[in-house]
């Protein structure tokens, strides 16, 4: 079914808790005993190992979110969020290859397909086809008004051309689809609907990708330009088979995905403390460890005051989503805060370590330079404030006529 306007997430009923709990110990374990263990591996070669790629396809992980009637896990967006967050104790990369199945891109055929659409669709993120999300642009991220891509009708079919160039976008160099935005219209009204989306898979010719770019942290997650040269796409690629609705696919899509980076910052954050409380109990300093020194102890439990906030923060957005309640501003409250928290947690890190937290062989140096990019994808914190200022505003406004 297609959601209301007050209901950005169309919510699973979700797993047996008892099912799920034994199924979230179980990722634990394989986060601890096999994901933590490979991330030199990862970071040697810059991708997934492939033998784990398979494995976390056989584990059923790029179809958590995908509903049960479709062959998914069903998972509710509280357990959702929880796979996300235990997944992002290791590397980020290993969350990276499979979050747009389960969160944008699935989330879109959730809110916008048509049943064609996701009956054709949904099967192929479970087996572990891989997705991206193309919006971003070179000139254009959180202005779609800017939007250069283009996608009209073909002239010698009932058809569509796309044209134009996405930029930054997580998993292009090997996705086999991308759920593309562009501009069906020069102008519309109401707002943002000249922008519409395309199922488009990567192998249409005319479909090209750039080299994956070079960045500062995040080793194995690849991002890349995606080029659109007069791309034919037939008519049922057009998502929800209206045009216009793009955008708003979108922006219910990015509430999903905010959930996941907060969770996922989340995650990365406890992983990072755990790493200092251990550095602390071992590393002396004037014949005792420095984790009894107390302005170590206060930069300890500083931090591990932010991540319960957060925890608390991620527990109450997905519950809110699960009950329909519309959740823009809760999920990007809770992703400003979870991705800013994380950038202080690893910088005390880096602290605790001193010296050592500046080398590269220690674990310290790669979270800080890890954690840089929640601050920024999936809306950045200075977006996200003025999307929260502007709700509150109008609601403000609403409510005193």
């Amino acid at each position: 079914m297609n959601t209301q306007p007050t209901h950005p997430l169309v919510a699973n009923e979700g797993m047996d808790e008892d099912t799920f709990a034994q199924f979230a110990e179980q990722l634990v374990r394989y986060v601890e005993e096999r994901l933590i263990p490979a991330e030199k591996e990862l970071i040697e070669n810059d991708r997934v190992p492939p033998a784990i790629v398979d494995e976390m396809r056989e584990m059923g992980l790029f179809g958590i979110s995908v509903p049960e009637n479709y062959g998914g896990a069903g998972l509710n967006m509280s357990q959702y969020a929880r796979v996300v967050n235990i997944m992002s104790r290791a590397a980020p990369a290993f969350r990276s290859i499979f979050s747009i199945n389960v969160g944008m891109f699935a989330s879109a055929l959730k809110n916008g397909a048509t049943e064609e659409q996701r009956a054709e669709w949904y099967p192929k993120l479970v087996e572990g086809r891989i997705a991206c999300f193309g919006l971003t642009e070179p000139g254009s991220g959180s202005d779609s008004a800017a939007m250069q891509t283009t996608a009209t009708p073909d002239p010698d079919g009932n058809g569509w051309v796309l044209n134009g160039t996405k930029r930054y976008i997580t998993n292009a160099p090997h996705a086999d689809v991308a759920l593309i935005m562009a501009r069906t219209e020069k102008d519309a009204q109401p707002k943002n609907a000249h922008v519409s989306a395309f199922i488009v898979p990567m192998d249409t010719p005319g479909v090209s990708t750039g080299s994956p770019d070079k960045k500062m942290g995040q080793a194995g997650s690849h991002i890349s330009d995606i080029m659109l040269d007069d791309v034919h796409v037939p008519g049922d690629a057009l998502l929800g088979g209206e045009t216009g609705k793009g955008f708003r696919f979108a922006m219910q899509s990015l509430d999903n995905g905010r959930i996941s980076v907060g969770a996922a910052a989340t995650g990365y954050a406890r992983r990072a403390l755990d790493s200092a409380i251990r550095y602390a109990g071992e590393r002396k300093a004037f014949g005792e460890p420095i984790a009894r020194f107390q302005l170590v102890q206060a930069m300890l439990a500083d931090s591990e005051t932010e991540i319960y906030a957060a925890e608390c923060m991620m527990r109450d957005v997905t519950e809110r989503a699960d009950r329909g309640e519309n959740i823009l501003v809760k999920a990007a409250a809770f992703k400003v805060f979870a991705s800013e928290m994380c950038g202080r947690v690893v910088d005390r890190v880096v602290q605790i370590y001193g010296g050592a937290g500046y080398l590269a062989e220690y674990d310290a140096e790669r979270f800080f330079r890890d954690a840089r990019i929640y601050r920024i994808y999936e809306g950045t914190t200075q977006i996200l404030q003025l999307q929260i200022a502007k709700h509150m505003l109008r609601e403000w406004e609403a409510a005193n006529g």
